[in-house]
């Protein structure tokens, strides 16, 4: 298994949580397919997917990075 971090423009808003639907942070490329996941979601599940994907990229380190307009 590789661990990147993703570059910010790798998930956007509008790239969905497969639990929840919340915005994802988390992205398990998996042998036949991939899985996206919130950060909340991601963290829970962190540790199975570490053991099944071919890739798991972790982009938590944008959350906030960008302040969404309800905050001015």
């Amino acid at each position: 298994m590789t661990q990147t971090l993703l570059a910010p423009s790798d998930l956007t808003s509008a790239d969905r949580c497969d639990r929840c639907g919340a915005q994802a942070f988390y992205r398990a490329v998996l042998a036949n397919g991939e899985l996206l996941f919130c950060a909340h979601h991601g963290r829970e599940h962190a540790a199975r997917l570490a053991e099944v994907a071919v890739e798991l990229q972790d982009g938590t380190a944008a959350i906030n990075s960008k302040p969404s307009p309800a905050a001015y």
